[in-house]
């Protein structure tokens, strides 16, 4: 049996409206000297304002992006108000190909790696959009991608914990509200591929669909690696205005940001928390919620079973491209 509607209706209200005020806010970050981070879709929106907060606090951060010139503005932007300068790593999160290189890239310039911003996304681009190995776009970027580059820098990760203080080390995924207005108890794993199914359910589905799936890996992640000392939290950032919202036909996102959006740069505060709070690593295999507090899993999100499926369908996804390559 799956949560009732308004249960769910009720978890994205208190995640949307009426949010308590943060306790925890970028001058609350502590020193960060000595540690490397990685922040995927580090150039714009939520993931340009995580940045923005980290570089004054002495971290070491890559803005992994698909595009140069878009990461070298954002990187000279951000470098005239911090005085701090981000490292650019591309990193093309619809291309397994791109996450491969780009964890390489990584690896060869770096021995650790203290937090994993798995930022980046898509929401609700054009249907006939698909990843360069041929999945829907939404789920291939925002679940699969994300997924193979963790598991490609999971050997640095795990090397990191040996030298670093206990609750150091974290992978953090972005989630969102959306994944508990998904109206199915599980993937529907036929809607990956094109074909009538993924016609059917459509680009919002599709887009709460990988939102679930966020949420899914992320506790797998925890279940399998936290007794080697990562953490792993998955969030909701908040109904924030962002570049994620670019495809949005333009009456319906004027009415959001009338209504429901937050500025920008509040979408960052939950996953600052969760990446550099010394408490935060206490919420392992939790979903957060604005403005870092702790929420609900939906009940599909909660299920062992979903999680243990879908991580096995992607490393499957992993062996069959690496066979291929």
């Amino acid at each position: 049996m799956t949560d009732s509607m308004f249960w769910k209706l009720g978890q994205v209200w208190n995640q949307s409206w009426f949010i308590p005020k943060p306790a925890y806010t970028p001058k609350d970050i502590p020193d960060l000297t000595g540690k490397v981070m990685i922040v995927t879709g580090g150039n714009t929106g939520i993931g340009k304002e995580t940045i923005k907060a980290l570089l004054p606090k002495n971290a070491k951060v890559y803005m992994a992006s698909r595009s140069r010139s878009k990461a070298e503005a954002a990187i000279e932007e951000l470098e005239k108000e911090t005085g701090k300068k981000a490292i650019f790593l591309e990193l093309d999160l619809a291309d397994l190909a791109s996450v491969k290189r780009a964890a390489e890239a990584f690896q060869s310039q770096e021995k650790e790696l203290h937090v994993l911003f798995n930022n980046g996304g898509v929401m609700i681009p054009d249907m006939k959009e698909l990843t360069k190995q041929g999945y829907d776009l939404q789920f291939g970027t925002n679940v699969l991608g994300h997924h193979y580059f963790t598991t490609l820098l999971l050997p640095t990760l795990l090397s990191t914990v040996k030298s670093s203080p206990p609750g150091t080390v974290r992978v953090i995924t972005t989630s969102s509200s959306g994944s508990f207005l998904y109206p199915n108890a599980d993937i529907v794993y036929e809607t990956l591929k094109p074909g009538k199914a993924r016609d059917k359910m459509g680009d919002q589905t599709l887009y709460l669909q990988s939102k679930l799936g966020n949420t899914l890996v992320s506790r797998e992640f925890a279940r399998r690696y936290s007794s080697e000392g990562i953490a792993s939290i998955a969030l909701n950032p908040g109904n924030i205005s962002s570049d994620l919202q670019r495809t949005t036909p333009l009456p319906l996102l004027l009415f959001l940001r009338a209504f429901m959006l937050y500025p920008t740069p509040m979408g960052a505060l939950t996953q600052l928390y969760a990446g550099t709070a010394p408490d935060a690593a206490e919420h392992n295999g939790k979903f957060l919620i604005p403005w870092g507090r702790v929420g609900n899993h939906s009940k599909a999100s909660n299920s062992p079973e979903n999680a243990l499926r879908l991580w096995e369908w992607l490393e499957a996804q992993v062996k069959s491209f690496e066979e291929s390559s």
